[in-house]
């Protein structure tokens, strides 16, 4: 594992502001003004191979032309890495194929509502559907040590291991010649709660019949009685409730003398009718502006099951509505899932955009973790726009495969592009991003180079770290290796994987992969890898009982 030195890069143009136009219309106020932005600096070291795109993650604007960190690129399709001039005669290539793509960029997400809500619909005796299992968001629910930064940027942690064929099923033909990459980037942890700015919370409750269920509106309800007690006397709060209209509980008032009357408040929210997402989101930010506090933290926290059913029930249409104020006042949204029925997709889109992020919340214990241990410390924002660009060496590698991150792609030469949308990091944590990678015969020397690039939160400045793998660190065995924390990420995204019908290289079978998270829980002595391995055996039953206990070989030839 290396890190090279920190560059630092200028911005190469401001945010235009915006204008509020008094508390109706704050969270409706209309563009009043654009974004400029040119290219920042090339990346060394390219071949010239031609710039084409390879992802489809755009933020609000591409009107300057980002350039990729070193290497080629190419379209998102057809990752197969062949070496230099291999595929770029077009001797024998039809007219369509385009030149291989050595580079994979993507936007950081530190989201984990996929692992949690998995868990919750396995725990009721049913597999989670395809479509809301996220693997990156499995990863990212578990510590992996990693070295943190001195300063207020990111640590770069490069790894990885052989991954062998397994012992349980699954491994496929080949899988032997696939190593697993762990590209791993942290955050310095949170400071002491005395030591953090202010914050102003608006909460935003979802209050319509489906919060009845158990485990909704009740673990709400305590879930804010909780932090009530935990806030600071300087900090703010102001609640929010919605269900076929949206209404003010109470404005922005400070905590200090005021514990009492924020609980009343909330003891007395009851389940009303439908489920009217875009007034409670629309007000909650019109609450947020009026409340706005000068080096605080301004925040939204949006709690429901995200079953929208009244209003605008789209994800785009509803940011577009507070747009202008997330913007000028730099509101972010996190969303907090509850329920056994949780509309788990519009919830990520809402705070994916919303310059924020999920986590889901199934029962008391939970609640207090999120609401006692994490969200307290992490209030803070620590990085905006964060991107990764990792950019594998064609001498080297054969074919590679990112793990997840499928929604989260943004396109190669979009990644010094800063008015494209990337990903928030706060104080504390922790983003993990996984690939398959197939070794050439022979290789030796770099793998690959990772590269993070982010926006100071304050000055909008623009920053990056980097480091690089060689084959040298890669050529352990995964399996009974003594990197712990390595084996339980591969085991949370194998199950991810597996859960989603996919096909890894090398992916043991869910009895496997449950007796491997046993284990790795005494190793770790980890109850949370102890909650992995029983949500394993869970999936495991469920999936032998339903009769669909087939595993899927990976897939030879080029990868996607």
């Amino acid at each position: 594992m290396n890190q090279a030195g920190r560059r630092h890069e200028k911005r190469a143009g401001d945010r235009a502001g915006y204008r509020a136009g008094g508390r109706a219309g704050a969270v409706a106020l209309l563009l009043a003004g654009a974004m400029a932005l040119t290219a920042c600096g090339a990346g060394s070291g390219s071949d010239g191979t031609p710039d084409l795109s390879s992802g489809s993650r755009k933020g609000q604007s591409s009107t300057g032309g980002g350039q990729p960190a070193p290497d080629a690129v190419a379209p998102e399709t057809g990752r197969s890495a062949a070496p230099e001039g291999d595929a770029e005669s077009g001797a024998s290539a039809a007219p369509d194929v385009k030149a291989p793509d050595y580079l994979s960029t993507f936007a950081l997400d530190v989201d984990t509502a996929s692992y949690g809500y998995a868990r919750r619909t396995l725990g009721d005796g049913r597999l989670p559907a395809a479509e809301d299992v996220r693997p990156e968001e499995f990863v990212n629910s578990f510590r992996q040590g990693y070295e943190r930064p001195e300063g207020n940027g990111f640590s770069v942690n490069v790894d990885g291991a052989r991954i062998g064929s397994g012992t349980g099923g699954g491994g496929g033909t080949g899988a032997s010649d696939w190593s697993l990459l762990r590209v791993g980037l942290a955050t310095r942890t949170a400071p002491p709660a005395s030591e953090r700015p202010p914050a102003a919370l608006t909460f935003v409750v979802d209050i319509s019949g489906s919060m009845s269920e158990t485990g909704r509106l009740d673990l709400v309800r305590k879930s804010l009685t909780i932090l009530t007690d935990e806030l600071r006397d300087d900090d703010s709060l102001s609640l929010v409730t919605f269900s076929n209209e949206a209404e003010t509980r109470l404005p922005m008032t400070r905590v200090k003398g005021n514990r009492n009357r924020i609980k009343d408040v909330v003891a007395e929210m009851e389940p009303a009718q439908s489920t009217n997402v875009e007034a409670g989101i629309t007000r909650g930010y019109e609450e947020s502006v009026e409340g706005h506090r000068e080096g605080a933290t301004n925040r939204v926290v949006l709690l429901s099951d995200a079953l929208a059913n009244t209003g605008d029930t789209e994800a785009e249409g509803i940011l577009r509505k507070i747009d202008s104020a997330r913007r000028e006042y730099g509101i972010t949204l996190f969303g907090v899932g509850v329920g056994s029925d949780y509309g788990d997709a519009f919830m990520e889109q809402l705070t994916n955009k919303g310059d924020g992020n999920t986590t889901y919340v199934g029962d008391e214990t939970q609640a207090r973790k999120v609401f006692v241990d994490q969200l307290p410390a992490h209030l803070e924002i620590r990085a905006r726009d964060a991107k990764a660009q990792v950019a594998f060496d064609r001498k080297n590698v054969q074919q590679f495969r990112l793990i997840g991150y499928e929604n989260r792609k943004v396109a190669d030469e979009d990644f010094r592009n800063d008015s494209v949308d990337g990903g928030e990091v706060g104080p504390g944590h922790t983003v993990t991003a996984l690939y398959a990678v197939r070794l050439r015969e022979g290789a030796s020397g770099t793998v690959a180079k990772a590269t993070v690039r982010w926006l100071d939160p304050k000055t909008r400045k623009a920053e990056e770290e980097t480091g690089t793998v060689t084959t040298g660190s890669v050529d352990g065995t995964l399996w009974g290796g003594e990197n712990d924390r390595l084996q339980v990420a591969a085991v949370a995204a194998y199950f991810a994987d597996r859960l989603r019908g996919g096909d890894l290289p090398g992916a043991p079978g869910l009895g496997e992969l449950a007796s491997r998270a046993s284990g790795l829980a005494e190793s770790t002595e980890d109850s949370a890898v102890e909650k992995l391995a029983t949500a394993i055996g869970q999936a495991d039953r469920l999936q032998r009982g339903a009769g669909t206990d087939d595993q899927p070989e990976p897939s030879e030839g080029e990868i996607g």
